[in-house]
């Protein structure tokens, strides 16, 4: 490991502290010296000019969908990198790559399902979280990886798609593949209680099985069951959840959904939020810049439709009869589920990802005019064949939030940023894949004053670190991990929009991950592999 003298930066230590004048030296992994150092002081190998240049720590996406990415794809980490991510942290919204049932027939089965949001998942893949964790730490890893399990994952292992409770001994053994993976390091556990099969599963059956996480003194992640007009009483419910179980709390991609719900129910909810946190519940939250969000297709299949069958659900949207019953069941609402259907309409969810070469002139498409301009009946029949024809490996973005209620959780002293970023295989994904962080950067500091500087850089680093005991993470202070961003802030910029989503960010001048030399000029450099897996309590 070489020794990096950064000079003459404004350094920004991602504690919410303002910007300083100062050098920053960076030996063997750690930022060693913060101050006035000499170059003789510092014997460094490479001195780098940051005059006019914010110097922070690197970005901490503690929320996306990376997880089998670095095992099957090697191209992976030329996205994530140029726009600053040094940290993820993945198996959110109760999807992980892991556990995942034995049987290969029931493991495709959930590697369908989560193809929307995992990208395609091969049956060779680590099948129980401590070898997905062996094959992260014999992995060349292009930026650093911590991971969870999701609930989803577990229950789908446990009993498959079905829509009946658990019994004691499989709430049992939910518990304990959950206990297991906390002993072996997952920084916390998820949940995605709006998707089969969670949606099925209530209070009691969460805070037994999530026991263990308040015993080890972690983090409950959670989409919760509904973002729509069910959004107060969802966060009600988790809150429950959390204080059950003894654990914290972090409310995943925290919105309203629904014209009906903009500028009304989020009030309602930060209400039931800070007056937990002020009786000392520890509950948070996060949110990324975006008005739309990016999902499943499988997510607008009502419940009801599915009855504990994927399978058999899918394959009855090929008939008529399901068709007509999947059109019945979408044009109403329900008590215990958000229908996405009603409350945002066909005509605000864009087809972003698709398997086969049939519905690909239909990408960057409303479903509403797709539907028209290819000769479909009406919108659900398009989507029922979409969904029956690629086995429910369809991605969406669903135009679904207001800008006026992500800068009401954007001001949030605790809410942290993230990308959200799904892998599905598509040319047209939803544009935080790209962009999340320096979209912060240019819109939220640059352009709107939202934030200061110090303030954004808090968000996407020392806060969301600490919120997952990243320890030596997300922070520039002397003995942190030297993970290391050097950028100009009126240059370093997203071009990815929902109209030209594939676009990268450019503008960074460099990265160091772990001390080395990751990003120069806006580029990845050539055979930098400098990640490491990650382990809680390390």
């Amino acid at each position: 490991m070489k020794r990096i003298l950064l000079k003459n930066g404004t350094v920004y230590d991602g504690l919410g502290n303002p910007g300083v004048k100062a050098d920053v030296l960076l030996a063997e992994g750690k930022v060693q010296k913060i101050g006035t150092i000499g170059e003789t002081e510092a014997a460094a190998d490479l001195v780098i000019d940051a005059d006019g240049k914010v110097v922070c720590p690197g970005f901490v996406d503690i929320h996306r969908h990376c997880d089998a990415k670095p095992l099957n794809d090697p191209n992976f980490g030329a996205r994530e990198l140029v726009q600053g991510i040094t940290t993820t942290v993945v198996g959110n919204c109760g999807i992980s790559l892991t556990p995942c049932p034995a049987d290969d027939a029931k493991a495709k089965e959930m590697y369908d399902f989560d193809e929307a949001v995992l990208g395609p998942v091969e049956l060779t893949m680590p099948r129980t979280y401590g070898d997905y964790l062996a094959a992260l730490q014999n992995t060349k890893l292009p930026l650093n990886m911590a991971s969870m399990i999701g609930t989803g994952a577990v229950k789908i292992t446990v009993k498959g798609f079905s829509d009946t409770p658990y019994t004691q001994e499989e709430l049992d053994q939910a518990r304990g593949l959950i206990e297991d993976a906390l002993k072996r390091g997952a920084v916390g556990i998820s949940l995605g209680i709006m998707y089969l099969p969670e949606c099925y599963s209530k209070t009691d059956e969460f805070a037994y099985i999530l026991k263990p996480v308040g015993d080890y003194g972690r983090v409950i992640t959670t989409h919760i069951r509904g973002e729509g007009d069910s959004m107060v009483e969802s966060v009600r419910e988790v809150i429950e959840i959390a204080k059950k179980a003894g654990c914290a709390l972090e409310i995943s991609h925290f919105k309203s959904c629904g014209v009906n719900n903009w500028r009304r129910e989020i009030k309602k909810a930060v209400k039931l939020i800070e007056d937990v946190r002020a009786a000392g519940q520890d509950v948070t939250c996060d949110f990324y810049p975006y008005e739309g969000g990016s999902t499943a297709l499988t997510t607008m299949l009502p419940p009801v439709f599915v009855r504990g069958d994927m399978t058999r659900a899918l394959k009855d949207l090929g008939t008529p009869e399901g068709v007509e019953e999947f059109r019945r069941l979408s044009r109403v609402p329900y008590d215990d589920w958000d229908n996405f259907c009603v409350t945002l309409g066909w005509e605000r969810i864009i087809i972003s990802g698709v398997t086969t070469k049939k519905f690909e002139p239909m990408l960057g498409m409303t479903v509403t005019d797709a539907a028209k301009k290819f000769g479909y009946e009406d919108a659900e029949a398009l989507a029922a064949d979409l969904m029956h024809t690629e086995d429910g490996k369809t991605a969406i973005i669903n135009m679904s939030m207001c800008q006026d209620d992500i800068d009401y959780v954007a001001k949030l002293p605790y809410s942290n940023i993230i990308s959200d970023a799904i892998y599905a295989d598509t040319d047209t994904p939803h544009p935080r894949m790209y962009g999340a962080f320096p979209k912060v950067i240019r819109e939220y500091v640059g352009e709107r004053g939202l934030y200061t500087m110090e303030e954004a850089i808090h968000k996407m680093t020392g806060q969301p670190a600490a919120r997952m005991k990243l320890t030596g993470r997300g922070t520039l202070t002397e003995g942190s991990y030297a993970d290391v961003l050097v950028f100009d802030a009126k240059k370093f910029r997203d071009h990815a929009t929902f109209t030209d989503s594939a676009k990268p960010a450019d503008g960074l001048d460099y990265m160091f991950i772990n001390g080395e030399l990751t990003v120069e000029d806006g580029k990845w450099v050539p055979g930098a592999y400098n990640g490491k897996c990650i382990l809680a309590d390390e």
